[in-house]
């Protein structure tokens, strides 16, 4: 007689659950940031799982017996994790590159500080891009699209189910191509504003030789720099609500190429 009506079946399913949370959730980014603290990610690894485990959940079954197997089920929850993890990375990595050129063309290039959640040196202008493209990824409610992908992950991959085809290889090369390509646009207005100093300055200098140009062109470009920085923060809200909406589908399309139930 089983006094505490123990359901091995369940208790593995919780925890695969658990690990799919720990492994996968906080490989996304605003999740698995790295300035909080380790306890908080631990304390939300579980509650996320109990919020998820009575309505989605992996069957106990699906809990290899062999060590082995679980080392590849583990391998293949990370890279699951690492894929939907990357596909908002390249979104926040063009914004970084495109204010890393405006720094370059402002004249910051010496300038650089310690991203406090990457740790790596980056210059004031993609700093301060990327901390208002994240802002406005979550006043948006990126966030719970993001979420929402992640649900769909237990009804499309099962445990170490992912499969990497070749159309899920090719639709992250686009999305990497297309990082570079909204480096360009976030950078293109203000480098034309720039050029046009630039090429406003050649002018005075060739109209005036006697003039010291180069004490006014520093300052005048970084004060042209910001000002058209501080306008496109409208056309970056922009491509970030336009990303957004199209992330549903664009996870969607990634999970179903790399299922295992639909690639039969």
């Amino acid at each position: 007689m089983d006094i505490f009506a123990f359901d091995t079946a369940a208790m593995l399913s919780f925890v695969l659950t658990f690990m799919r949370v720990s492994l996968v959730l906080f490989l996304l980014p605003f999740f698995g940031a790295d300035a909080a603290p380790m306890q908080v990610k631990v304390a939300l690894c579980m509650v996320f799982t109990l919020a998820l485990w009575p309505h989605v959940s992996l069957p106990g079954g699906q809990m290899p017996t062999h060590p082995f197997s679980l080392i590849v089920l583990l391998a293949g929850e990370l890279i699951m994790g690492l894929m939907l993890g990357m596909t908002v990375h390249f979104l926040f990595a063009g914004i970084q590159t495109g204010g890393q050129v405006l720094a370059t063309q402002m004249g910051f290039t010496m300038i650089t500080l310690a991203d406090p959640l990457t740790g790596a040196s980056v210059s004031i202008t993609s700093h301060l891009l990327y901390m208002v493209a994240m802002l406005s990824f979550l006043v948006l409610d990126g966030h719970l699209f993001m979420l929402r992908a992640f649900v769909r992950t237990f009804e499309l991959v099962p445990a170490g189910g992912l499969l990497l085809t070749p159309p899920l290889m090719k639709e992250i090369v686009a999305l990497s191509g297309s990082m570079f390509v909204l480096a360009v646009k976030i950078a293109a207005p203000v480098l034309v504003s720039l050029f046009l100093v630039e090429l406003a300055l050649a002018l005075m200098a060739r109209a005036a030789p006697q003039m010291n140009l180069l004490m006014i062109g520093f300052p005048l470009k970084i004060a042209v720099g910001f000002f058209f920085i501080g306008m496109l923060f409208t056309i970056m809200a922009d491509k970030i609500r336009e990303f957004i909406v199209g992330m549903d589908p664009m996870m969607l399309h990634l999970l179903q190429a790399a299922s295992p139930l639909l690639n039969r």
